[in-house]
């Protein structure tokens, strides 16, 4: 199953807005494997995601919700495994987390820091390149993280509200 590109056409938004929702099309276009895409911010919103309409949950192949079906659980994941990641890196004295990677037998979650505060999380097929899907990620933390300003993370959030 692949993962949709955003379709927030970017009709009303910043250019910045617009680059980052090309940013987010591009890395699901190119890499392999990856199933969905989540931004949240530091606060644990939703602020871009790979299929910003469909919030509900919608059902797995084995017939039950999963992240698959929905960015809004990928979200909370995505902000839950943050924070928790964070607070044992503090336990630990290990200084800030860069990125969390959770191998799972049908899947994967990778969890990547924005300079802001803010996580990029992907969902990946449990047989993706994880090397690659990571080099991406990395990717688009390095273009994104010194565009969102609070500013733009407003644009953001009042656009996901509005695609739902």
């Amino acid at each position: 199953m692949k993962a949709q590109a955003p379709t927030a056409a970017a009709y009303g938004l910043s250019s910045e807005a617009q680059n980052l929702h090309w940013l987010l099309t591009n890395l699901i276009e190119e890499v392999p494997g990856i199933r969905s895409v989540a931004v949240v911010s530091s606060d644990g919103l939703l602020l871009l995601s790979s299929d910003p309409q469909r919030a509900e949950h919608a059902p797995a192949p084995t017939g039950r919700p999963s992240p698959r079906g929905s960015v809004a659980d990928l979200a909370t994941i995505v902000s839950g495994l943050g924070s928790l990641t964070t607070g044992a890196a503090q336990l630990m004295d290990g200084g800030t987390v860069k990125q969390t990677m959770v191998a799972m037998e049908e899947g994967s979650l990778f969890v990547m820091s924005i300079s802001d505060g803010s996580l990029l999380g992907v969902h990946a097929a449990p047989d993706c390149d994880m090397s690659v899907v990571a080099y991406h990620m990395a990717l688009f933390v390095g273009r994104a993280g010194h565009v969102l300003t609070p500013e733009l993370r407003s644009e953001l959030r009042a656009s996901m509200e509005s695609a739902r």
